[in-house]
């Protein structure tokens, strides 16, 4: 019978294992959670770093980062996702906030959230012919071919992390992959508006009253 200690070992080495299947530093899976942050502002320059600066400050990695017009005319949208807790995240959205350029910023879990992430992956025409048919590996990972030549073929997935992670390992493991990207994470919130929108109609109904007495 293993001593106590071994068994400990052996139990933390499993988990340790099973983390980095997913790519994620063990101390990530046992202590944080995945945040997405989502940053309302005028398109300014130098607003960029000034915001990978905060969350280098907190020493929190960015994991992805996209950024796009949102659905206010005039305001950009930045969708940054990390792992934190919640006392350090909450922090860092604070800090944000301050930023002169800054309108908006919030938090949310993926609880929260409606959110799809897109990948490519160029592989070899040939290898993939040897498999005798493509059509399982399209249907069962709702793939599509977006591009294809007698030498390579690129196929596109959309979906959350794993769902992307799960057709790499595949396609690793049977024909090997000449080249891999994925994007920043796109997410909007349940609510039926932009979070940003009540927040500014609020402030202009106030206005408004302001003006009338």
């Amino acid at each position: 019978m293993l001593p106590l200690q071994k068994i400990n070992v052996v139990i933390t080495q499993a988990v340790r294992d099973e983390s980095h299947l997913y790519g994620f530093p063990i101390y990530y899976m046992e202590q944080k959670k995945l945040y997405t942050v989502t940053i309302f502002s005028e398109n300014t320059v130098g607003l960029l770093n000034q915001v990978t600066i905060i969350f280098t400050r907190r020493r929190l990695n960015i994991e992805t980062l996209s950024v796009s017009p949102s659905a206010i005319e005039g305001i950009h949208k930045f969708t940054v996702t990390a792992f934190a807790d919640a006392e350090t995240i909450e922090k860092v959205v604070k800090q944000i906030d301050k930023r002169v350029d800054i309108v908006k910023a919030y938090y949310n879990t993926d609880e929260d959230l409606v959110f799809q992430e897109i990948a490519l992956y160029k592989i070899s025409t040939p290898k993939l012919l040897d498999l005798g048919t493509i059509e399982d590996i399209i249907r069962r990972y709702n793939a599509r071919i977006l591009d294809m030549t007698e030498v390579w073929v690129v196929l596109e997935k959309t979906g959350h992390y794993d769902e992307t992670q799960a057709l790499f390992k595949e396609l690793s493991e049977r024909t090997g992959v000449l080249q891999f990207i994925r994007s920043g994470r796109v997410a909007i919130t349940k609510s039926k508006v932009e979070r940003l929108s009540d927040m500014l109609a609020a402030m202009e109904e106030k206005l408004n009253r302001k003006a009338k007495n």
